[in-house]
């Protein structure tokens, strides 16, 4: 009996493998995966105040939307090139007001040699 009990562990012990197989995840996907789940945890409270503060301003935004939308898109109507002027200033009394870039004349070069006088 003792023969046939050692016969079959020494058996078990030649039939299993030296080295671990890889069922599981590779070490480097198990890294990455550890390291976005780190990540997610320490983002976690600023995405919720985030959230938060999306919901707060969304009744806010919809009313500016639709209270100032007509004007913005009368104002988009009647410029035709942003790039003619600059950004816009608030004066002291509140107002905004945005001013043309001065316009450049358009006089061709002249010839350095005929300012000269000999």
């Amino acid at each position: 009996m003792k023969k046939i009990a050692l016969a079959s562990a020494a058996a078990v012990t030649l039939a299993t493998p030296t080295w671990p197989q890889d069922d599981g995840p590779s070490l480097m996907r198990r890294g990455v995966e550890l390291f976005f789940q780190g990540l997610q945890t320490e983002l976690e409270p600023a995405v919720t105040e985030m959230q938060n503060l999306i919901e707060e301003l969304t009744p806010e935004l919809r009313n500016f939307a639709q209270s100032m939308g007509p004007a913005l898109s009368e104002l988009m109507d009647q410029v035709e090139d942003w790039s003619a002027y600059n950004a816009p200033e608030m004066l002291p009394n509140g107002d905004i007001i945005i001013r043309r870039k001065p316009v450049a004349e358009d006089t061709p070069p002249t010839d350095p040699v005929d300012e000269v006088e000999l």
